[in-house]
């Protein structure tokens, strides 16, 4: 992670001075804000931001913007996120869910073929997992709610980054050696990701023309330019139509994305999850998200227990255990409100959490797959059905954390999907298409009991991934 706190210089590297990468410390100290995300330039680009006189919301969408520029791999306009944001005059958290949506023709059968689900790693080279992508609407809603900045002036710092270019880190190279075989199957993909049709030396100025562009059309003209527009239909092409070399032999299996699914966008504000945790009040995303009922359902199970007197052996054991129970409860009952009727109050009540805390021992694990509970008719350690199929979790997600001079604060997930199963972007843009419908179930657990986490018409799916940074 990268912290900044005082005024860093600009993110801009030139090709003919690469300065040492920056050493890495456990606390920054500064004034007038701060920003916290995995890259040291993204984080520098909200910096500049505060610096100038922006707000955390500001400097969010400005680090956001960058890490698309850094982190392609985890973050960018293809894809999606959830943003909190706290008002510290009105002492308020507001939340905007923008989320992937499933194309309007989308089905239960979505990734079934002769009744059966195609392989996951299908899946994700095709145009079946490409969902619309949310990212840029997030960023304008957010702006217009809470922001002082324009969008143009606040993608300034990542078109600048994207022009002129950043330094390969160990990092960068490794995700992009885990994609290399895909983007050799797509030309476009490899000729941007694979300079001279080899991997990005660690070290080197790694530069995106492409994506510059794409962010100056974007301050341009504003973020309806990837809803409607050209922009928009070279998205729709390229999820339709992937372009893929047909001498590779890789099956990429075409979606059915419209440009009615892009310019029927919409993000969701909501209000926050809230429970409580030893006097703490802790906030999230509601679902879609399922990071608050979840990760409030596993307070809820620690709550009675006083990990600040327990080993480190019982600890860990028991904050695993909570983990898992409310993992296999999200499996269950988490999915898009708008389709599903999602017991968020009851998954977050400490008389629910108190039925599923003794199904831990401290001498024992808990048997794999774990059945989920039922929230609205709870009963001490009971379950009941099937435990919901899951999908490979990964490091696929990247997060950022932004305060300013007056107190607020932003908390902003966003992701593109798997980090490590990249495969196409749309030609001439710079930016990686994400494969966020891989997160719905490919088939029910157990065909007896509804599912709410299969792909539907315009739904939104609660993220199985995790953050991999903050």
């Amino acid at each position: 992670m990268s912290v900044g706190a005082a005024a860093p210089p600009s993110p801009t590297r030139s090709a003919e001075h690469t300065p040492p990468a920056p050493e890495k410390v456990p606390v920054a100290v500064g004034y007038g804000g701060a920003v916290a995300s995995v890259d040291p330039d993204a984080s520098a680009a909200g910096i500049e931001v505060l610096r100038k006189g922006g707000n955390a919301v500001d400097a969010a969408v400005a680090t956001a913007a960058a890490l698309g520029v850094t982190e392609p791999y985890s973050a960018g306009v293809g894809g999606g996120g959830y943003f909190v944001h706290y008002d510290a005059k009105s002492r308020k958290v507001s939340t905007i869910d923008g989320r992937e949506t499933a194309p309007r023709t989308a089905d239960a059968g979505l990734f079934l073929e002769n009744g059966k689900p195609i392989p996951f790693a299908d899946a994700v080279t095709s145009g079946l997992g490409v969902g619309t992508p949310g990212t840029p609407a997030t960023w304008q809603s957010a702006l217009d709610a809470w922001g002082t900045k324009k969008l143009g002036t606040l993608l300034k710092p990542a078109e600048r980054l994207a022009r002129d270019g950043f330094t390969v880190d160990e990092t960068f190279r490794a995700q992009t050696a885990s994609n290399e075989q895909r983007f050799r199957d797509f030309p476009a993909s490899a000729k941007l990701f694979l300079p001279g049709g080899k991997l990005p030396v660690v070290g080197s100025t790694f530069k995106n023309p492409a994506l510059a562009r794409t962010y100056e059309e974007l301050a341009r003209k504003g973020v309806g330019a990837l809803y409607h527009g050209k922009l928009a239909k070279d998205f729709v092409r390229t999820v339709n139509k992937p372009p893929v070399d047909p001498a590779s032999g890789r099956v990429a299996r075409p979606g059915d994305l419209s440009l009615k699914d892009l310019a029927s966008y919409g993000v969701k504000r909501q209000k926050p999850t809230k429970t409580t945790y030893r006097g703490l009040d802790v906030y999230s995303m509601a679902p879609s998200s399922s990071g608050g009922t979840t990760v409030g359902e596993a307070l809820n199970i620690l709550e009675r227990t006083d990990l600040s007197k327990a080993s480190k052996k019982k600890y860990l054991h028991r904050y695993i255990e909570a983990s898992r129970i409310a993992f296999a409860d999200r499996g269950r009952w988490v999915g898009d409100p708008a389709f599903e009727d999602v017991p968020a109050k009851e998954l977050l009540t400490q008389r629910f959490a108190d039925t599923r805390a003794c199904l831990i021992k401290d001498d024992a694990v808990l048997k794999s797959p774990l059945a989920p509970g039922d929230p609205r008719h709870p009963r001490a350690c009971a379950s009941g059905d099937k435990a919901a199929p899951t999908t490979y979790e990964g490091e696929n997600t990247t997060h950022l954390t932004a305060a300013d001079k007056w107190g607020n604060v932003v908390a902003y997930t966003l992701t593109i999907e798997s980090t490590a199963r990249q495969r196409h972007h749309g030609p001439g843009r710079g930016f990686l298409l994400n494969n966020e419908l891989t997160d719905f179930s490919f088939a029910p657990a157990d065909p007896a009991v509804h599912d709410p986490n299969l792909p539907g018409p315009g739904k939104r799916r609660a993220p199985r991934s995790r953050p991999r940074s903050c």
